[in-house]
């Protein structure tokens, strides 16, 4: 998969751990220079020292917190002045929404033991929505113009088959997120701040939306939404999001099933894809899925 032009330029947030982690070592083994990012600086250069120590060269540290918009501002300015480009953006950071209230029910590959752990707050909620759902979309506004000076300019969402529309119990809020046609970005986020009010004055079940770790599902849900909508604006940046699988991190508290490596292989392709590649679509693992 060794690219045979420039060399590629990719960004992979939440960088340094878990997926975000591995992405950064298969992308680095195609050849591509990867800009390894994350909230705390001493364990994004520690992860960088790590990928340096088992022989990568093309790997550089950034901070990036995506729920802060001056360190996006500052991410980019170093993008533009280092590279003049982006050829790959690669939104993996996430959190789960919740607190864990007890780790002696969790069991290996059960999600809904997993759920009925995790207890939510407003500011859980509010928290979970920021950085995945709108640390996604800033990095895309932001990053946007400098993929658009790429010859190859890819975008990975990484999302979940938590946001799929099945998870969403209120109709009328399937239909709008399902219907990209007519949803606009300023409805979406019309929708995903009515979820949070509703959520706030306790408005879940009557709102249509989950009752079980309901941020996470919405904002998932919200990412899937958006990456649709910037496909269809910018049919040049083929841009799709994924579900890795249920993959043993940090974020389900190491109760999945598949190894990191396995989880990067989705992300890693989809932000190689060949141009006239499928964009606009949702991924489980490796394979084309569907957004219902």
């Amino acid at each position: 998969m060794q690219s045979t032009g420039p060399q590629r330029i990719a960004i992979v947030t939440g960088a340094n751990k878990g997926i975000g982690l591995e992405i950064c070592k298969q992308l680095l083994e195609t050849g591509v220079k990867v800009v390894l990012t994350a909230r705390d600086e001493a364990r994004g250069k520690a992860a960088v020292k790590k990928l340096q120590d088992e022989g990568a060269t093309d790997v550089v540290f950034h901070q990036l917190d995506v729920a802060d918009p001056a360190s996006i501002s500052t991410l980019r300015e170093f993008i533009q002045n280092q590279f003049g480009r982006l050829d790959i953006l690669i939104n993996n950071a996430g959190i789960n929404g919740g607190e864990l209230v007890s780790q002696d029910t969790l069991v290996v590959g059960d999600l809904s033991r997993l759920a009925a752990a995790i207890v939510e707050s407003y500011e859980k909620a509010q928290e979970c929505i920021d950085i995945n759902y709108y640390g996604t979309t800033e990095m895309c506004k932001a990053f946007i113009p400098l993929l658009q000076l790429s010859q190859i300019p890819r975008i990975v969402n990484v999302s979940s088959s938590a946001g799929k529309l099945q998870r969403i119990p209120g109709e009328s809020i399937r239909k709008e997120l399902g219907d990209i046609n007519a949803l606009t970005e300023v409805r979406l986020e019309e929708l995903v701040s009515k979820f949070l009010d509703d959520f706030k004055e306790g408005r879940l079940e009557e709102g249509g939306w989950p009752n079980i770790m309901s941020a996470y599902k919405v904002s998932k849900a919200a990412v899937c939404a958006y990456t649709r909508i910037i496909a269809k604006s910018y049919p040049k940046i083929i841009t799709n999001c994924i579900c890795p699988g249920y993959v043993k991190t940090d974020i389900n508290y190491d109760t999945g099933i598949l190894t990191v490596e396995e989880g990067a292989k989705g992300p890693v392709m989809l932000a190689l894809l060949p141009d006239g590649s499928p964009s606009g679509q949702f991924y489980f693992q490796t394979e084309l899925s569907s957004f219902e």
